[in-house]
């Protein structure tokens, strides 16, 4: 498969292929196992009435990206794991089950999509895996031209089906939007308040130093801005903002940053209705009280989580995020007592400064970014 051939994923076509990259229609696989049991064929005939991801007969809803059913216990593992990424730049689960110990990675150089070999055995065809394997270029399920491979077929419009997904299955959802195809991303958009962020998204490849990809305003002090220069200077598609570092000195009382945070967001929020992809993350660096953390939470309407830097068994750095971004709290979903994050601040306070900033702890919760923004490098840096 040429990996400039240019098709609407979504779009349907009649061809059924097993292969990726083959150009021969496929035969029926013979029979073989699947999770639990029945043979191929009977799997064919009862897809929608079994789980695709374990093979559960205790179907709760739809997979979203593919034609099949899905489980209770998968859907709260898909719900939790398909936005979570690799210090590599690639989905951390299979696309399918959320699951596997071996995945196939998606070549495609717009794709960060990751497939099982179990997965790809059970609905494609048993030994396929091997063959992908073996491939010198593998373009996975989702960005082939042709919708069905075997017994696994792309859903028409997933992305749309996705969005209702989490609408209709998270617990306590924030505004879940539709994911953006390849040939409509354009460069983000970055408002960044107090705490600069260009490095980070620079070095996972959303912002360039030319003019034209992406474009960043950052301010350290946004006492005197008001609506009409947010509208002037946007709109955005990001904003982020920060209270100082431990160590450095604040201008105004920990709390202020975070009022003007959540001021300054209203007015960057597109309009109400807006399809718009639309992201926000506030950090506290350990300097908030109590009775901020409450004001934040209430105003930002979502549980912080902590994101931690922990080298050995020592906890070098940690800092409470707040965020709408897609797997930010199933990543870092325990949060630490605050005796011990009052602890750690005290200790970070009689220390000079750290060289890694809150901004270096915070720069892989934006990868999920990729699936709504144009990105311009390939080169991710491993550590955080």
């Amino acid at each position: 498969m040429a990996a400039t051939l240019v098709l609407d994923p979504e779009a349907e076509h009649s061809l059924d292929i097993i292969l990726v990259g083959s150009s021969e229609l496929s035969s029926p696989p013979s029979p073989g196992p699947r999770r639990g049991e029945g043979s191929f064929e009977y799997w064919a005939h009862h897809l929608g009435y079994v789980c695709i991801c374990c093979g559960s007969l205790q179907v709760h809803t739809q997979h979203p990206l593919f034609e099949g059913g899905m489980c209770a216990p998968c859907k709260d593992k898909f719900l939790e794991c398909l936005f979570l990424y690799d210090d590599d730049g690639y989905q951390s689960y299979c696309s399918i089950c959320c699951a596997g110990e071996t995945l196939l990675i998606c070549e495609n150089p717009d794709c960060t999509r990751c497939y099982c070999f179990e997965c790809v055995d059970t609905l494609v065809g048993p030994g396929t895996s091997g063959k992908v394997h073996a491939m010198s270029y593998w373009v996975c399920f989702l960005c082939l031209p042709f919708p069905r491979s075997g017994l696994l077929q792309r859903r028409r419009k997933w992305r749309t089906w996705l969005k209702a997904f989490y609408d209709r299955e998270a617990e306590n959802p924030l505004e879940m939007y539709k994911t953006v195809p390849v040939w409509k991303r354009e460069p983000i958009r970055v408002l960044s308040l107090f705490g600069d962020i260009k490095k980070e998204l620079t070095s996972l490849g959303f912002l360039e130093d030319g003019s034209k990809p992406g474009r960043l305003k950052h301010l350290d002090d946004v006492t005197n801005v008001v609506r009409r220069d947010v509208n002037e200077w946007g709109p955005f598609d990001l904003t982020y903002g920060s209270t100082p570092a431990l160590g450095h000195t604040c201008d105004h009382p920990p709390g202020w940053y975070v009022y003007q945070f959540h001021r300054i967001l209203q007015y960057a929020r597109p309009l109400p209705g807006s399809p718009q992809p639309f992201f926000w993350m506030f950090v506290d660096n350990l300097v908030l009280t109590e009775e901020d953390l409450d004001v934040a939470t209430r105003f930002l309407e979502t549980d912080p989580v902590t994101i931690q830097d922990v080298r050995g068994r020592t906890v070098q750095n940690a800092v409470r995020v707040w965020s709408n971004i897609p797997a930010v709290k199933s990543r870092h979903s325990a949060l630490v007592s605050q005796e011990e994050l009052s602890l750690l601040a005290q200790d970070r306070q009689r220390v000079k400064p750290l060289a890694q900033g809150p901004a270096t702890l915070v720069k892989n919760c934006f990868l999920p970014l990729r699936e709504y923004f144009k990105y311009f490098s390939t080169e991710l840096t491993s550590s955080l």
